[in-house]
Order: structure tokens, then C-alpha cells, then sequence
């Protein structure tokens, strides 16, 4: 599979991941390094707060540095020309025309994609999906995001707000969720999904006794507390990341009935179980697999880059873009 390249000229670009508690950036060199950083506190209620952070991070992290391009993940729908924020959950923008914004303060190409893309892109280029070229990544934390690679190229979609994994409808009539539907895999398979149904077992007793007593202890289970709990091996512990596996699982067979990629890359907070939650979520796709035994089946592994995905993916994308674009 021929992987992207850019001419030798072309030297470091910078990547920004808006999250909704802080805004991470950073410089990156052509081979996926991190030379430079930046972190700080996200102003989720403040749009024109953001952007000048956004604006002020590029400017410190470019100064004294040859940056050809810059490229800024934010959650929720991006469209296709890499250029407006249809929606935003955690922010309050709606069809924001980032990029021409940030345009008009900032002398640098400039693109806008999706955070969870951006990720794929980097576990792609630069992580667990390089030996491939058809990869499918869930990004398990609070919510599920997910990125697809097909054919060496990222899946947006015509209207560019594609790949929305975590809306894969799994149960009919499910839990609400908060795109407004029932049943997505983000209710069963998220951070958010592993506490509640850590919550139900600790209410039951018996194998949820450990628990239970951590819940009285803190006053309520947080991703922490039941992540060691996962890591120590308690067993209601762990037959909550078994639930949950099972569910991205299932869902993984669906996919993979439409997309059939060779890797499935799981990254985010909860995927630090690793074995653990990869083991449940090979055994529920084999049960859900149409016509299994009649084809190759995909490998099923952890995300590499953890929390600089966002920001390598980014750069990357914006090193591509201005590259083709002849900038």
C-alpha cells in the first residue's frame, strides 16, 4: 500500500486537539515526533476565547521554526472541505467557520478535521495500523468515536461528518443517547457505559462486593477506581470490561460486514486494559460474524500513541493538504 509522501522541503507542521477540558498542541516533525508542546485549559463556554488560544498556541509553537502547515482537531462534524464546524457537542459551535478564522490571524495553511480522524490517522500513519491498509479505530472514553481508513485514504463521507462509530445503532429501542437516537454503541461501549454497569453490579453484591466498597469509600465509582480495580483483577470489575467488550464486539461485526478493514485499533482511556478488553471483544465478534470461516478476519490490537494521536494525526493531515494543495 503506497503511503502519502511529501517533498524533502517540507519540514514540521503544527497540530492542535480541541478537547473539552483543555486544548492540546504541538510540533511535528515528517516521521510522527513530537519536538515541541503545548497544553491548556479549555474555555468550553467561550468560542471566541478558543480560537484566539488556538491562534496564540500556533504563534508560540511557529516562532523560530520552518512550519508549512497547521492542523486543528475539534469534536463533532466537520464538513468535507476541512473548513466549518457543522456541531459541536462540548462547544458551542454550529456550522463556525473555523478555518476562515483562523485564516485571516494566522499566516500558514490551515485545516479543520475531526479529532477521532485525526487519531486514526495517526495510528495509521504512525502507530498500530501501519502495517495496513483497510483500519477501523474506536476511540473508547467518555463517549466511542471511531476513524476508518480504507485504501490508504480517511473516510469522511459526502458530506464529511462520516465515521460516526459510536451512532452504530446496536440495540433497538435502547438507551437514549444524546445524538437524539436509542441504542448506540456509545450507550454499551463508552467509559460512561463501563460505570454504569460497574454501578449495577457493585448494587447486586457478590462478585460486585469490591465495588460496592470502593463506591461507599469515594461516594461513587470514577473511571480511575474501577480501572484498578480492572487491573488488580477483582472480578466485578472485570465482568464490567467483559460486558462492555462484548458489546464493541458485536458491533465490530457489523462493521466489519460493511467495511471488512484488516485491524481493528482500540484507543482512548478504557483501551489501557488491553488484554483484557481485546479478549471479549474478539469472542463476541466471532459469535456475530455473517458467514464466519469464509474469509480472513481481522486482527484486533491497541492503539500505540495514546494522548498524542490527536495532535500528531493533525499535523499530518495538515502537512498532506498543504502539500497537494501546492502551498
Amino acid at each position: 500500500m503506497t503511503r502519502w509522501s511529501v517533498s524533502s522541503w517540507i519540514v514540521h507542521a503544527i497540530g492542535i486537539d480541541i478537547g473539552g477540558t483543555k486544548i492540546a498542541g504541538a510540533v511535528v516533525s515528517e516521521a510522527g515526533e513530537i519536538l515541541a508542546e503545548e497544553r491548556v485549559a479549555t474555555q468550553a463556554g467561550d468560542s471566541a476565547a478558543i480560537i484566539d488560544a488556538v491562534v496564540t498556541m500556533i504563534e508560540r509553537l511557529a516562532t523560530g521554526r520552518e512550519i508549512v502547515a497547521a492542523g486543528v482537531a475539534a469534536p463533532g462534524f466537520i464538513d468535507v472541505e476541512q473548513s466549518t464546524v457543522y456541531y459541536t457537542p462540548n462547544i458551542s459551535w454550529r456550522n463556525e467557520p473555523l478555518r476562515e478564522h483562523l485564516l485571516k490571524r494566522l499566516d500558514l495553511d490551515i485545516t479543520i478535521d475531526n479529532d477521532a480522524n485525526a487519531a486514526g490517522w495517526a495510528e495509521y500513519r504512525f502507530g498500530a495500523g501501519r502495517p495496513v491498509g483497510d483500519m477501523t479505530m474506536l476511540t473508547i472514553g467518555t463517549g466511542v468515536g471511531g476513524a476508518i481508513v480504507s485504501r490508504g485514504s480517511l473516510f469522511r463521507g459526502g458530506f464529511g461528518a462520516g465515521a460516526e462509530l459510536g451512532h452504530l445503532r446496536v440495540v433497538p429501542d435502547g438507551l437514549p443517547c444524546g445524538c437524539g437516537a436509542r441504542g448506540c454503541i456509545e450507550q454499551y461501549g463508552s467509559g460512561r457505559a463501563l460505570l454504569r454497569m460497574a454501578n449495577g453490579i457493585a448494587d447486586v453484591g457478590g462478585i460486585g462486593l469490591a465495588l460496592a466498597e470502593a463506591r461507599r469509600e469515594h461516594g461513587e465509582l470514577d473511571g480511575a477506581i474501577v480501572g484498578d480495580l480492572i487491573a488488580s483483577g477483582d472480578p466485578g470489575a472485570v465482568h464490567a470490561l467483559e460486558e462492555l467488550g462484548h458489546w464493541l464486539g458485536q458491533a465490530c461485526a457489523s462493521l466489519s460486514a460493511v467495511l471488512d478493514p484488516e485491524l481493528f485499533v482500540f484507543g482512548g482511556g478504557v483501551a489501557v486494559a488491553g488484554e483484557l478488553l481485546l479478549g471479549p471483544i474478539r469472542d463476541a465478534y466471532r459469535q456475530h460474524l455473517p458467514a464466519r470461516g469464509y474469509h480472513p478476519e481481522p486482527e484486533f490490537v491497541i492503539a500505540e500513541l495514546v494522548n498524542n494521536a490527536g495532535v500528531v494525526g493533525a499535523a499530518d493531515l495538515a502537512r498532506i493538504h498543504s502539500s497537494q494543495s501546492g502551498r
